[in-house]
This record gives C-alpha cells, structure tokens and sequence, in this order.
C-alpha cells in the first residue's frame, strides 16, 4: 500500500485540477446486424479480442466466407468501432497448418487470448494424421500479434479421446480461462461425450492432470467461460448449430465458485444431470435470426458486455444449395447482469436494426494509443510495431480533463512497477503492490491476492470501476473474463464527485481509457403473461365439437378430468408421419397464450429416444412446431422444434429444435401467439415446473396461422410398455 503522505500527495495534485472541464461526448456509434457484412456471408463460431493497438480482432471458422468461396483455413478480421471492418485473410495456410493434421482436416472453432507476452489461439482440428478418419483434437497457435504470423505447435494440445467402440468423442470447441488460483483452463468438448475441463501448463501448450467433466453429453457445445463476480460463469451452445431455416441453436449458461464446477442454473438444475439445467442467455425472438449461438464475451470501454456470435437469417439460411453450408454471419449485442444472470439485451434476444455499438476509444481527450498525450506527469515512450507509443509513470501522473462525476471506468493495459495506484473521483483508491490488489473506498477495503507467479513484467489488463455503489478493481490478462485478482467493495450512497483520474507509483501504460460506465439494465424485457379465460377444456367430460384429430388413436381416453395417452411409436419427422394429433378451435382474430399440464415420467439416466409428448402448432405434417418434454439418449430435455419445407423441388423437409427451460416428470407448457408488423404468425414456447414460475424461450414463425394441439409420441426405444402422457387440460387465454 502507498505510504498516507505520498497519497495526500496525488490526492492533493487530483483536486487542484478538479475544475477542468471534460471533453465534449463524441456521437453515438451504431451498429446493425450482421456486423460480418461487408466483408463476408458467414463468419461463424466468431472469437474476439482487443489488440493492444486498440483494434478488435475477430476470428472465425473455416467456412467459405461467400458462396462457392475457398474454405480457407480460419479467418481473421479487425475493426475499430465496429461500424466497418477489415478482412485481413486466414490464421493459416497450406505451409503453415499443422503438420500433424491430417489432410483435409478441417479447423474449427477458434479461440483467441493473450498472456506470457504473446497472442495465443486454441482451436479444433478435426482430423489428425495419427488416426485419419474422424479423431477431433485441440490445437493451439502463437503469434507476436493479432494478426499473426500464427505458429502451431508439433501436436496437440489436448488430444483425440477413443470412445470405446472404436471411434473418438468430439473434442472440439475450446475455451481458455485464466482463473482466481493463477491456473489456466481450457474448457473443450460437444454432444457426443459431453464438456470437460483440463488444467493447462504455465505456458498454456499442454493439457495437464485429469480433465473434469462439466456438461453431460447431448446438450452442449460451443463452450465459453467468464469470472464475475466470484462466480464463474460457464455457457454452451444446444441444439443443432446447422440445419438452415430450422435452426434452434441457443446459449444457456450455469455458473459455480470453481473453474471445474459443478455448474448450476439460477434454479439450481445441474448441467451434469439427466434433467440438464440452464439458464438462457440467448435465444431467437421471432424476428429474422435464428439459431444464435456459439459466441465469445467482451468488455467496451464503458463496462458493458457483449455477446458476439453467429446467427442464420431465416429468409436467406444457406449460403450453397439447401442441405449444404449454413450461411452463419457473426453478430454482436449487448449483455445485461439480471439477478446475477447474462441475458442478451435484457432477455429480448438478437438485434435485428441498428443499436448502439460498443464503446471504444476514450473520452477526456485522451487518445486510447497514445495516452501521454491525454496525461499531466507522464513521459510518452516509443513503445513497439504492436501497441504504438505508450505511457510511463514514474511518480504521479493524472489526465488533463477532469472525469465527470458519478459512475467511471478506467481502463488500460499495463506493465507494471513495484506498486501502482488509480485513483477515481478523490475516493477511490486501487493499488497494485506486494502481489495483490487491495481496493479503498474510505474506511472501507477489499483485497485479493494475485498469484504467486503473477508476472507484472508482461502486458496485463487493469480496470477499475465505480456503478452505483459497486467498486470494482480487477487485473487480469487481456478483459476476456479472464482474472488474476479482483477486488470488490459496495458502498451504499456512494457519489463519485467530478476530478480528474490520478495515478502514482511506476507502470508503463497503453490503450487507456476513461469513460463513464454505461447504465446497467435490471429487469427482465416483458415476457407474455395470461389474462381472461377463452376457451378450452378440462377434460371433465367427452371431447366435444371443439376437439377434432389426426390419425385417431384409439387408445387415447379421457376419465377422471384427464387425457391418457400412451405414447405412440410414430413420429412426425421426415417422412414419418404417421403419429396421432388431437387438436382443439384456437381463438381467432386475436393473440393468445395456450396452456396445458403434463405427466411425463421418462425416467433419467437410461436411453429413450425419443419418447415425448407436448403442444403442437400445425399447418401439415410437413410444416410445424411442436413444444415436448423428450428423452434424448440419457438426457430429459424440453425441445421446441419445426418442420418445414426446406427443398420445394422435392419436398425434402427440414427439422431443427431450441431448448428451453428443463424438464419434469411434471411440466407446465405454453404456447403464445401474435402477428408481427410483417403480419407473419409467431409462437413462442415457454416452460415451468411449477405452474407460477415461467421460462419463456424461442420463438418459430409460421406463415399462416396454426391448428394447436396434443401429441404423445416417439418412435421410441426403451420401456415397454410405452409410458402415458397424460394432460390435466388444454386452454386459451387472452395474452396481455
């Protein structure tokens, strides 16, 4: 900690300046889904990070990036704002893949960091030369900068894992993670195995000790890590990534106070269990994206969060003929904390017109890549090809401008001297010394430790951040939701009065930047709720004239206020069709929210597929949504699929599904309908296993309004005689 004397001292050069006005607010920069293009049709599985020259860097699969295009062998792009963007070519070439990739492996999935001085990239390579075929393994890549030139190393670093049966579990998506205990992580897996986590070496090139497993398998991908708030945050993708217009990919998230889990969702479901948990951070919302999903996590300048990811519009989902390449473009919106929980624009899902983008750069007149300019008490250093000139602090050292009051966020990435202190506002005092973070706000303090070979020599990433009466200082490699020590206070009626930032001790200092924090958003978007009864039926009597089938089945009863239905082995996918639908008159000429209660029991742990009943919403057997509670191999899921033609030319149909929510051997479903602007016809699926408490999710788009019905079916393996489905009632009500 730095002595009282030399703090009266900064304290004293802080206030003196205090009067000086700040910069005029530069204008709101906006952005517009899909932010890839200008430069190409699908950017997918996208990977982001902030080089030290103060541009975003974005990397993607190995897609074509337009139509009959070359596969390349991953892509690469940058931008500054985020408004426009440059293509800078692929991480690889020919010469330059790994050698000990297979010929025509594919690269997937990239993912970007940066620590030990260098540029660090994990990603899928899915096919090795040791066993050519199909054996997935994790690769990683260095580079001096963003841009490369990117070098692999001689072999994995996490290698194919045989399956038993003669083939290989899917390692494929990575994600790194530096955590609280100074270890590094890489989180990599799919369906096919499920997600597991290994410690990495210092270096970040081996996988060492035994992997842990995160996820069961048949519900994730796509995994993506961030520590907040002495939680880590684990999220993966469901669902199929890949099936064009019928594409339900979402992003669920479970969290822990360890790296290695257990991850529960905000009801406490586990993403271990047969009964999967999660909690939706992204889902589609009905307007033209679909399927978004396997994405990365940023911080602006202003403290908020991003979630970038890939997404399919829906008129136009393929970029070569149906049933070949999906057409996956990179997106960005924002991330709002709900009762501790991400959720993409506050539960609302993907942007579809312009929004503001992230804030970059900085204000008090201070330019992000040349800070000495922008600072009183600091000597501006030629810095290097990759940062450009940089700032040192020797002493004290404060910005020109004084910051406004209220809520702030100072940002820069730094090498750092014996002991360095920022201070916001006269009040708030974040020193870097004797190997942690100790933060003061007052009488009040918090520090955490940093590890015990916590390099300050390198390039690291220092915040600090007052929203509201939440304090907030955080070191760790590169803002990626990473961490090395975080130190948090809350004082209640805090009020950050207007001075200029100052800083003492010795630190070289780069792409800095000062801005107030963006407001954060705290309650949920609306979600539809029930109003007056419609219509419908309890099943206290015979099905009335309300009531009309599909392919009767006959042993389909209604007793005691109940529907029995023992569940058909039918399904009604593909060319199947051959499963019984009971349906009931909607209300017409209005919205509304249908609801109705189910006993399930499928049992957990064992294979079911696919036993389920639930809701449908039907046009024709070709063309549907249907909202279940399915057996998926050893999971018990809530599945909201569709079913339309994808190939006029033949008929050839296609089906995907989203996730929502969690099953139950008891289930509440619902189905709310509208008409949007574009007079199209919207039903979205939500859950509860209770009856009160509802998870809405995904929304599918018809194109005319839909018979809404019952169905108990599977096309099943497992438990004979077939389970029964049996529904407390069907009704309407009106949607408020």
């Amino acid at each position: 900690m730095p002595s009282k004397r030399l703090l009266a001292a900064v304290l004293t050069v802080v206030a003196v300046a205090a009067g000086t006005s700040a910069a005029t607010a530069a204008p709101v920069v906006t952005t517009t889904n899909a932010i890839s293009s200008s430069f190409a049709d699908t950017f997918a599985d996208p990977s982001i990070i902030q080089g030290r020259d103060g541009y975003w860097y974005a990397y993607a699969t190995s897609d074509p990036l337009v139509a009959n295009g070359p596969f390349g062998l991953m892509h690469m792009a940058r931008t500054k704002d985020f408004s426009s963007w440059e293509y800078l070519g692929t991480v690889f070439n020919d010469e330059t893949k790994p050698a000990w990739a297979a010929p025509g492996s594919f690269f997937w999935a990239p993912d970007i960091r940066y620590f030990d001085g260098q540029y660090v990239m994990y990603f899928t390579v899915t096919d090795t030369a040791a066993n050519p075929g199909g054996d997935p393994a994790i690769g990683v890549a260095t580079a001096p900068t963003p841009a490369g030139p990117w070098t692999a190393t001689g072999g994995p670093v996490v290698a194919p894992k045989p399956d038993g049966n003669g083939g290989y579990f899917g390692t494929i998506d990575p994600a790194m993670l530096t955590a609280a205990d100074g270890k590094r992580y890489l989180y990599y897996g799919g369906f096919y195995g499920g997600i597991s986590v290994t410690e990495l070496s210092a270096d970040g090139m081996h996988a060492v000790g035994e992997p842990t497993q995160v996820t069961i398998g048949d519900r994730y991908e796509g995994s993506y890590v961030v520590y907040r708030d002495g939680w880590y945050y684990f999220m993966g993708s469901s669902m199929n990534c890949c099936a064009g217009p019928t594409t339900g990919y979402s992003v669920f998230a479970g969290r822990s106070r360890s790296p290695r889990g257990p991850f529960l969702d905000a009801d406490g479901a586990a993403l271990t269990g047969s009964r999967v948990g999660g909690t939706t951070v992204i889902t589609q919302n009905g307007n033209k994206w679909i399927g978004p999903g396997h994405h990365a996590f940023i911080t602006d300048a202003a403290g908020q969060d991003h979630i970038v990811y890939h997404a399919i519009d829906r008129g136009t989902p393929w970029l070569t003929n149906p049933f070949g390449i999906n057409r996956r473009p990179m997106l960005i919106d924002k991330i709002d904390w709900i009762n501790g929980w991400p959720r993409t624009r506050a539960g609302a899902g993907p942007s579809e017109g312009p929004v503001p983008a992230p804030t970059t750069g900085s204000s008090l007149g201070i330019d992000s890549t040349d800070p000495a300019a922008g600072l009183q008490g600091a000597t501006k250093q030629p810095g290097d090809s990759l940062g450009g000139p940089t700032a040192t602090i020797n002493g004290a050292a404060r910005t020109r401008a004084a910051a406004p009051a209220g809520s702030l966020r100072v940002e820069a990435d730094v090498r750092l001297g014996t002991s360095f202190t920022t201070v916001l506002g006269n009040q708030v005092v974040a020193t870097v010394a004797n190997n942690r973070v100790t933060l003061t706000v007052g009488r009040r303090t918090a520090s955490a430790n940093l590890p015990a070979d916590f390099d300050r020599t390198q390039w690291n990433k220092l915040s600090v951040q007052v929203s509201g009466s939440s304090v907030t200082a955080r070191l760790n490699d590169a803002g990626l939701g990473d961490v090395y020590a975080e130190a948090q206070v809350t004082v209640p009626g805090l009020k950050l009065g207007s001075a200029p930032v100052g800083w003492f001790g010795s630190a070289e200092v780069d792409n800095l930047t000062v801005r107030p924090v963006a407001r954060p958003v705290t309650r949920l978007a609306d979600v539809p709720r029930t109003g007056d009864l419609l219509s419908g039926d309890d099943f206290n009597g015979p099905l009335g004239a309300d009531w009309s089938w599909v392919r009767q089945d006959a042993k389909a009863t209604v007793a005691d206020g109940k529907l029995s239905w023992p569940l058909e082995n039918a399904d009604m996918t593909g060319s199947s069709n051959n499963a019984g639908l009971l349906f009931h008159t909607a209300p017409a000429g209005k919205s509304w929210i249908a609801e109705t209660k189910l006993h399930l029991d499928t049992g957990q742990g064992d294979v079911r597929n696919y036993q389920q009943a639930g809701m449908i919403a039907y046009l024709n057997d070709s063309d549907f949504a249907r909202l279940g509670s399915v057996a998926i191999w050893k999971t018990r899921q809530t599945e909201y699929g569709r079913e339309l033609v994808a190939r006029p030319s033949d008929g050839a149909t296609s089906y995907g599904a989203a996730a929502i929510g969690r099953s139950a051997p008891t289930l509440w479903m619902r189905l709310a309908y509208h008409q949007n602007a574009a007079g199209e016809h919207v039903y979205q699926a939500g859950t509860s296993v209770d009856g009160k408490n509802w998870t809405w999710g995904a929304s599918w788009v018809l194109p005319s309004a839909a018979r809404i019905g019952l169905y108990a079916h599977g096309e099943f393996t497992g438990a004979n005689p077939p389970p029964v489905a049996t529904f407390d009632y069907l009704k309407f009500y009106e949607s408020k």
